[in-house]
């Protein structure tokens, strides 16, 4: 079963000089059915004063003239103790003005004298009615300051995100700072983006709190990290990438406690973070340039591959100018792909890179990638020119994939353009593989019918539409053997076949083509070590 909830209780004190009406004030009316308990009369002033501050009534009934200490200096005492205690004074006709300034000092009412009890009963249920609001209220922002409390590093992580993005003044930036009871000095600061690598490759699947309890592991390593040096504080920007704002004014320091961050991670966990850093401000109000700049050093890290820390002042100066790579080469690597050369090919892409990388300082990231997903689709338009979509689309969805990647290295970019560079010299070198085996498969068939004829290098090239040189090294790739021996290799199967089913020598030449029968028998004894006649012996014999 629920509970009762106990009736709220209000205390009332009671004075008075005379007696019988405080005895008849604080006796009669039913104070407890109303939730009200008098916890102290006195007859004086003072006497009445010593029990309010022992007691600290919620409500004071007063007369307005007593001796030792009269009503008005009792109620400036009583609201200097008790500034919320409702005051009730009694007062004849006479003293209407003196009542009149109790309630300027800060009183709650006045009764005249003479008085009923309902009258007094009234004025009390009154004041209690004003104490249980006041209470309520006071309950109630209690609560909102608890729970203000409760968010406070919600409210300030809110805040400091503000300010790394958005514009604001000083004295805005002081007064909510202080609100907040951000935990920094209110100026030299610098501010650091760090970023857990390979994040989305190595934690991909990995149940919500294993990810939750690394983020908050690498959380408490930076912060500790941090605290060891300085003030600091850091915020969540991303699942995977914390920006910290921290005090302090000498790059140098900044460096080192960045460098201590990345290596406490590294020891720590078994991840590594990657940490751009930005120039030391001043001023709150440039919070937003540090947090910028140390986005742009953290795209550098494009060029390390991660774990490690950038800074933005090894880039600030970096000139406009855009690096690049000669036209000739770029259709130098289109060349060797459309040959189907691939060691040429990677030798070039590599000639392309050192082209585009060639100065003392590192082009901009991002043109980089670029670069490289603009080299990637020429590549993929080349073997468009000579192959269905089919067969390119498995390189076009590779590409894809890297483009969803979350910061993608420059090795990565440049294993993305050696891949496709490999299976594009694959795709050129099976295609002519097919039709070299088409175009020899047409000529052995040629072959096999004109058996009886001369077939000359000259005349099968001719044939075939193709030089006498290239078709003669193309049959021999394809067949493994020379296509003067293959000819000569068929007629002697042939012949062989022939002398077995009894046919003649003579007969057998001519059907062959050879116009002389004696040039065949050299020709048939070469091959098979026997004259045409001793191995037709031979085999009746083995029969």
């Amino acid at each position: 079963m629920d509970q009762k909830l106990e009736p709220e209780r209000f205390k009332l004190c009671v004075i008075d000089d005379i007696k019988s009406v405080v005895e008849m004030v604080s006796r009669k009316p039913p104070w407890q059915e109303h939730g009200i308990e008098v916890t102290g009369t006195a007859l004086n002033g003072e006497a009445g004063l010593q029990i309010i501050r022992e007691t600290r009534p919620d409500i004071v009934l007063t007369d307005i003239r007593m001796p030792r200490m009269d009503g008005l200096e009792m109620t400036r005492a009583i609201l200097e103790v008790l500034p919320d205690c409702k005051i009730i004074i009694l007062s004849a006709y006479s003293e209407f003005s003196y009542a009149q300034e109790a309630i300027r000092l800060g009183a709650l009412d006045f009764v005249k004298k003479p008085f009923s009890l309902e009258e007094i009963v009234n004025a009390v249920l009154k004041a209690r009615e004003l104490c249980r609001e006041e209470r309520q209220e006071t309950a109630r922002l209690a609560v909102m300051e608890a729970r203000i409390r409760e968010s406070l590093p919600i409210l300030r992580q809110e805040y400091l995100t503000f300010l790394l993005h958005h514009q604001t003044t000083e004295a805005d930036a002081r007064s909510r700072w202080a609100y907040l009871d951000i935990p920094l000095d209110q100026h030299d600061f610098f501010v650091f983006v760090a970023e857990i690598d390979h994040f989305a490759e190595k934690l991909s699947g990995q149940p919500v709190q294993e990810v939750e309890l690394l983020r908050f592991s690498l959380h408490n390593i930076l912060e500790e990290t941090i605290s060891a040096w300085t003030r600091g504080v850091i915020i969540r920007e991303a699942t995977d990438r914390y920006v910290c704002i921290m005090n302090g004014s000498d790059p140098e320091t900044a460096a080192l406690i960045t460098e201590a961050c990345c290596m406490n991670v590294s020891r720590f966990s078994r991840h590594t973070i990657s940490i751009g850093v930005g120039l030391g401000t001043a001023a709150i109000q440039e919070l937003g340039t540090a947090y910028r700049q140390a986005l742009s050093a953290l795209g550098y890290h494009f060029y390390t591959g991660g774990n490690g820390v950038y800074h933005y002042s090894n880039i600030e100066n970096k000139p406009l100018t855009l690096h690049s790579y000669s036209a000739a080469a770029e259709q130098e690597l289109l060349f060797a792909l459309r040959s189907g050369n691939s060691a040429k090919s990677l030798q070039v892409l590599d000639q392309l890179f050192a082209e585009l990388l060639d100065s003392g300082l590192l082009p901009e990231p991002r043109y980089v990638e670029s670069v490289g997903y603009e080299l990637s689709s020429r590549i993929c338009r080349v073997l468009l020119e000579q192959f269905p979509y089919g067969q390119v689309e498995p390189l076009e969805l590779r590409i894809a994939a890297m483009k969803n990647q979350v910061h993608p290295s420059l090795q990565d970019i440049r294993d993305l353009l050696s891949w496709l560079c490999r299976e594009a010299c694959a795709l050129v070198t099976e295609a002519r593989s097919l039709e070299s085996t088409r175009i020899i498969r047409q000529a052995v068939e040629y072959i096999h019918s004109h058996l009886d004829t001369g077939l000359s290098l000259e005349q099968m090239a001719k044939q075939i539409n193709l030089s006498q040189g290239y078709f003669s090294n193309l049959f021999k790739k394809v067949q493994g053997i020379s296509f003067q021996l293959y000819v000569m290799h068929e007629k002697m199967e042939k012949a062989k076949a022939m002398l077995i089913s009894g046919r003649q020598v003579q007969e057998i030449a001519q059907d062959l083509g050879y116009e002389h029968r004696r040039y065949f028998s050299e020709v048939f004894k070469k091959y098979t070590g026997m004259t045409p006649s001793e191995f037709k012996l031979h085999y009746l014999g083995k029969e």
